[in-house]
């Protein structure tokens, strides 16, 4: 999808398939399509009273702050209220994501605006930089992932200049209105063209594997296994068909 393409609508099914699979399947299924590395790297959860979520990107952009512009004596009222501008147009299924130009040097944001956030609804909080009150986040349960935490307020090293505008996040081109789905192993970047193409794929990939695991849990060699070769295919074809005409079998290894 280009800026000047139409968004294309994503099902409530879509959202509800991503929710079901994880970020290095959806790795796997975006690298067949040609996009190679859509993924998070360095970002982590803060805490660990969620899973996941699955969101509409709501994009923003910090630069660095400069002394005429954001001055230490009064920095919230400098009329550079963007960021609080974002966090009360933020709205359900949509998350904030922050282009921080890795820089960890002061805080995205901290417990209040993520309380804020979550209360309207928000599916998450994401940051290539870091956030303040970590304990605090961690104890909301609100899906919150960023590269570290500090004590530094946001004005000390950065200035808002755009929102829902294309930006960069962990070496990432994100474009409001991208797909991103986290677990507890990170973040990844869905572009929203192809998000209702791989979301079944992908669920029927997670479905596989996770039978392929049981069977190399229980001594099976990858060969033949992982990859899954015709044979292996087919004990797992007639696995599921076992498994839709009888649920209380479970799983042969």
């Amino acid at each position: 999808m280009t800026p000047n393409e139409p968004t294309p609508s994503v099902a409530d099914e879509v959202f509800e398939q991503l929710a079901r699979v994880s970020t290095a399947t959806l790795a796997t299924q975006l690298y067949k399509r040609g996009i190679r590395q859509p993924f998070l790297v360095g970002l982590a959860p803060v805490g660990s009273n969620f899973d996941g979520f699955v969101g509409e990107a709501f994009t923003m952009r910090f630069i660095p702050s400069r002394e005429d512009v954001d001055p230490l004596d009064d920095p919230y009222r400098t009329g550079n209220v963007l960021q609080w501008e974002a966090v009360e147009s933020v709205g359900p299924r949509q998350v904030l994501v922050v282009d921080s130009r890795s820089d960890t040097s002061a805080a995205s944001a901290g417990d209040m605006l993520l309380t804020r956030a979550m209360r309207r609804g928000a599916a998450g909080f994401v940051t290539d930089g870091a956030l303040r009150d970590g304990t605090a986040i961690a104890g909301l349960g609100f899906p919150a992932y960023a590269r570290a935490v500090t004590a530094t307020t946001r004005p000390a090293s950065f200035h808002v200049a755009d929102l829902n505008a294309p930006i960069g996040c962990a070496g990432v081109a994100v474009y409001p209105g991208d797909i991103l789905v986290g677990d507890r192993d990170g973040i990844i970047v869905v572009p929203r063209s192809l998000a209702s193409e791989i979301s079944e794929p992908s669920l029927k990939q997670e479905q596989l594997e996770e039978w392929l695991h049981q069977r190399v849990r229980s001594g099976a060699s990858l060969w033949g296994t992982y990859p899954p070769s015709e044979q292996t295919l087919g004990e797992y074809a007639r696995w599921r068909t076992e498994q839709q005409q009888d649920p209380t079998k479970g799983a042969r290894a």
